[in-house]
């Protein structure tokens, strides 16, 4: 931002004075710091003073700041796919892409969630009732909120508070000095740098001010209000007051109000976005002051601004959190109740949404919605943050910086810093602490909080994971004796006498695992018997967690609780205790275990002829890996020996084994054809994988795993018995049924995406799953780069899509809604992974009620709906806490190991930057081209919504031209990834070309 040195004119005051309290000489003086700085504290200090001191003035300054943000940030959202897609958004394809399968070999669910709204009952409302609204003395304009709050998370507010110079800081204090003339005053003599807070600064500003009308005896109090709220901010209102539950519950039920899950941008962290219950482009909230102090996550009320502070269509640049539209799931039948009933409350029913996505008018569609949040419903994020400490004196509070720049920064009182704190801040700049959030004042740019704990030096591995499982609620506490007294006693457990004999024992049959080698927690396994006449009896057997975990223990609480196990790279965090998940569980070789099966009778090619559901007992003879499974697909003749596989029970031979795998594998591609051909979709994603050195657990290498058909052949069967069981418990209770959805991608979109591919001359079909699925494996090129190509637009195409979630069925009426679209069938839910996921659980209750083989239910389809609406929620938690894990390894890798050399695929540009898939390492990373050395200049330019980019780079030798470098979707680039200064990070760098293009 510059400012003119002409304009030195004396402002005025509203009563048409000129402003006595500041000289000429000092406002320049403060333009010289904005320029030195361009720190988003001296902006917010710069603007809040100007517009205090002069109307005229403050008008052009703001105006100009403002134009520049928004041009800049409507420039860097200038492709339609302009992201890099984070791991979340990788495994939100997942869902779509494995169709909601549970691939093992990451000890995942590849069905990634989004947190369901769960806007849940009154007592779960924000805390207290609201309070009322501010009157209008007490509201700032909007132009004073954001400018009070252009600080908050800012990462560059952070980075160049931390570069100050002494210099600076003296020249900053001198200023304020001047011109706090004949006011209160309060002087932080410290050292320079970090130690001042940016609250200090908008007090100043506040306090050099006097207000056109008003008495010194209220100026007096504001200066005991000031003095009285450290690190707060001038007393006035930065935050609307929320609206109180009664004028939300009447908002909602007019439709005046909308009601969603928040989504920030992590990497522009002031912007925000809620779906559109109508379908069109997701609401934007600009800003801020906009989101009213929720943070990522939360379920919030949004009233929709005037069409004139709307703008043109947005597209998000990075949301990792994916998304769904939450209204969808809530229960019609309590579609008129209040929020003050105990009840769900909810915006409007399924039926008017959809009838507002088919009568919304084209000017709707075009037109970026805007809003703000008046109400948090529900607060999801956890509250809790890992960061830095930075010391600030004569203050007793320390600021606390997190390293999620989504969230505010906090202050913390001194009493909770270690004891040298004060005395030797340097010893601590490198340190993780877990600070968590006890409120955010509507007066103060800062929330204020507690630390928790100190984590440890930052950038290393346990450290790092444990802020990463704290910041997303993960419990990896120890099970307490209470839980633990819940499991059997006497060990080593044997299967009761008259348990055996309400099962069918299949301890006989050839059944068997197929995990990743190193799995300990197998809960499901396979077995496949060729019949007389032809066909086959096909069985998918599962450990029967609801035999040990019964229904309203202390153990099945907390597995509610937590509702999934959390796999990260080097360890996993468990759902239930260990001795369930590995051992009593855990459907090891040769060990007698009780499952749960579906058993089919399939002709050879896939026909389902007969089908069983029971309890039974089985004794798997032997655990393959995918490597072992995948070799007997490849090499169908060989006789393979004992010595090249596991141990393997003596009563089926190495031979059984071997045709029961094949004949698995012929019927599983029978099966994977049928789906396809039936509109099922499937979107790959490249999945980074690790090699861990066994005694330090640091990554000696990584590689991108290969999905084969030994995966594909028990996705198959997982699936088929996941449809199976969902269409049998909806049969017996379809008012209670877990049952899991995958709303259609959104409509705007999928226009928009149609429009670009369009406009790339690529012929992609979005009319259905199944035309999708068949655009996307056709047309694609046959080389090299065919699978790079498709990894670039199967990211494309995973924007538009909405995130699969449970639900129970009576939250639904119409059985249109209950549709899987990847999977493109009616009902499908979640049987095969109970070890790991506490939905399944569930459902294991459902299917034991409705064959009269366990006991009665004893929960209301409304617990149902808060458990699915819950499990949502932590199992789109876990997804991140795995990314962030797999992130961090990889990081971890480049620093030991780099820099890392790869080709890349351009997959979007901006004006100034563009996003590249690594194709060595399958990861995505945005590379900046104000970071490159060598480039003289950028061109950029969009032909309709395709970007292009021009780099013109510096030749060595001055009497040759500069050597110009094309950027488009596609463009194969030569990259190089290498770490960062600060801790867990790495960048990717463009490597110059030698050749004229």
């Amino acid at each position: 931002m510059a400012f003119s040195p002409k304009a030195k004119r004396t402002p005025k005051n509203k009563d048409g004075k000129g402003a006595q309290n500041l000289p000429r000489p000092q406002k320049d003086a403060y333009a010289r710091l904005l320029n030195q700085h361009q720190n988003g504290k001296f902006r917010s200090y710069l603007q809040e003073f100007v517009d205090q001191q002069s109307e005229e003035n403050a008008t052009t300054l703001v105006s100009r700041s403002d134009a520049n943000r928004r041009k800049k940030g409507h420039s860097e959202s200038s492709y339609f796919n302009d992201s890099v897609s984070s791991p979340q958004s990788r495994l939100m394809l997942a869902d779509t892409s494995n169709s909601c399968h549970e691939d093992k070999t990451f000890h995942q669910v590849t069905c990634a969630e989004d947190p369901g709204t769960n806007p849940g009952m009154l007592e779960k409302l924000h805390k207290g009732s609201a309070p009322k609204k501010a009157s209008a003395k007490l509201k700032k304009s909007e132009k004073d909120i954001k400018a009070s709050t252009s600080l908050v998370g800012s990462e560059e507010g952070d980075a160049q508070q931390l570069s100050g110079s002494c210099g600076e800081e003296k020249a900053r204090k001198k200023s304020k000095k001047k011109s706090s003339k004949g006011h209160l005053e309060k002087k932080d003599k410290g050292a320079c740098g970090l130690e001042v807070d940016a609250a200090v600064a908008e007090k100043s500003a506040n306090k050099n001010v006097k207000a056109p009308q008003a008495s010194k005896g209220s100026r007096q109090n504001d200066k005991k209000d000031i003095n009285a709220k450290d690190g707060r901010g001038s007393g006035k209102q930065v935050f609307e007051q929320y609206m109180s539950v009664e004028d939300v519950s009447a908002g909602l039920k007019r439709g005046e109000l909308i009601q969603g899950v928040l989504r920030i941008n992590p990497k522009k962290y002031k912007e925000a976005y809620i779906p559109s219950p109508d379908g069109s482009a997701d609401i934007f909230l600009d800003g801020i002051s906009a989101r009213n102090r929720a943070l990522n996550g939360d379920v919030v009320v949004v009233k929709i601004l005037p069409l004139e502070q709307s703008e043109a269509p947005k597209t998000p640049d990075v949301i990792v959190e994916a998304h769904y539209n939450g209204d969808d799931e809530m229960v019609s039948k309590m579609e008129k109740v209040s929020l003050n009933d105990k009840a769900l409350p909810t915006t409007q029913s399924v039926e008017r949404a959809s009838a507002c996505n088919t009568l919304a008018s084209s000017s709707d569609k075009t037109t970026q919605k805007n809003g703000k949040v008046v109400f948090i419903v529900e607060k999801k994020h956890s509250r809790a943050v890992s960061g830095f400490l930075k010391f600030l004196p004569n203050k007793n509070f320390a600021m606390f910086s997190p390293v999620d720049h989504r969230v505010p920064r906090v202050n913390v009182p001194l009493a909770d810093c270690p004891a040298d704190f004060t005395s030797r801040p340097g010893d601590y700049e490198n340190t993780l602490f877990i600070c968590r959030i006890t409120q955010w004042p509507a007066d103060s740019n800062f929330a204020e909080g507690r630390l928790a704990k100190t984590l440890g030096q930052a950038g290393e591995i346990e450290p790092e994971t444990e802020g990463i499982l704290t910041e997303y609620g993960v419990d990896f506490s120890e099970f307490t004796e209470e839980v633990l007294n819940c499991l059997p006693q006497d060990l080593p457990w044997s299967i009761p006498a008259h348990e055996l004999s309400t099962r069918r024992d299949l301890r006989k049959e050839c059944i068997f695992t197929i995990d990743p080698a190193t799995a300990r927690d197998l809960d499901d396994a396979l077995s496949c018997k060729q019949l007389s006449d032809g066909n086959f009896e096909v069985g998918v057997h599962i450990a029967d967690v609801s035999y040990f975990v019964k229904e309203g223990n202390a153990l099945d609480e907390l597995a509610g609780q937590r509702a999934t196990s959390v796999y990260l790279v080097q360890k996993v965090i468990p759902m239930l205790p260990r001795l369930l998940c590995e051992e009593l569980c855990s459907l090891n070789p040769l060990t007698d275990r009780l499952t749960f099966s579906v058993i089919w009778k399939l002709s050879p090619e896939g026909k389902i002829l007969s089908e069983w559901f029971g309890r039974t007992v089985i004794c798997s003879c032997i655990k393959l890996s995918y490597d072992h499974a995948q070799s007997m697909i490849e090499a169908p003749d060989k006789h393979f020996s004992p010595e090249e596989l596991p141990t393997c029970s003596p009563n089926h031979s190495i031979i059984e084994i071997q045709e029961a795998v094949l004949n698995l594998h012929n019927i599983a591609k029978q099966l994977r054809a049928q789906r396809f051909e039936g509109g099922a979709l499937r979107l790959d994603q490249l999945k980074l994988s690790f090699t861990l050195d066994k005694e330090s657990s640091m990554p000696q290498g990584c590689y991108v795993y290969q999905y084969r058909d030994s995966n594909k052949l028990v996705e198959e069967f997982m699936l088929l018995a996941n449809m199976a069981v969902g269409h049998q418990i909806y049969r017996s209770f379809p008012e209670m049924a877990l049952l899991r959805r995958h709303p259609p991608p959104q409509t705007k979109m999928v226009d928009d995406m149609q429009e670009f591919f369009d406009q790339m001359g690529l012929d992609i079909d979005f009319s259905s799953s199944g035309a999708l699925h068949r655009s996307l494996n056709e047309n694609l090129g046959d080389d090299e780069y065919t699978a790079a190509r498709k990894e670039v637009i199967t990211h494309m195409c995973s924007r538009p899509m909405q995130m699969a979630v449970y639900f129970c069925a009576g939250a639904l009426k119409d059985e249109k809604l209950f549709r899987h679209y990847a999977l493109n069938v009616p009902l499908y839910t979640h049987f095969t992974s109970p070890i790991r996921r506490y939905a399944d659980v569930i459902v294991h209750r459902l299917l034991g009620a409705s064959l009269n083989c366990g006991p009665r239910l004893s929960v209301s389809g409304e617990e149902v709906h808060q458990q699915a609406s819950h499990c949502n929620d932590r199992k789109t938690a876990s997804k991140r806490v795995q990314e962030l894990s797999s992130e961090l390894f990889f990081a971890v890798f480049v620093k030991e190991c780099g820099p890392l050399d790869s080709e890349a695929m351009v997959m979007g540009v901006l004006d100034q930057s563009f996003d590249v898939l690594v194709l060595r390492y399958g990861v995505q990373k945005r590379i900046y081209c104000n970071s490159l050395e060598g480039l003289k200049e950028v061109q950029f330019h969009k032909v309709g919504k395709k970007p292009e980019m021009m780099l013109v780079w510096e030749s060595d030798d001055p009497s040759k031209d500069s050597i110009k470098q094309e950027i488009s979707i596609f463009t194969l680039l030569n990259v190089q990834l290498k770490a960062d200064g600060a801790p867990m990070k790495y960048s990717a760098t463009l490597k110059r070309p030698l050749t004229l293009m």
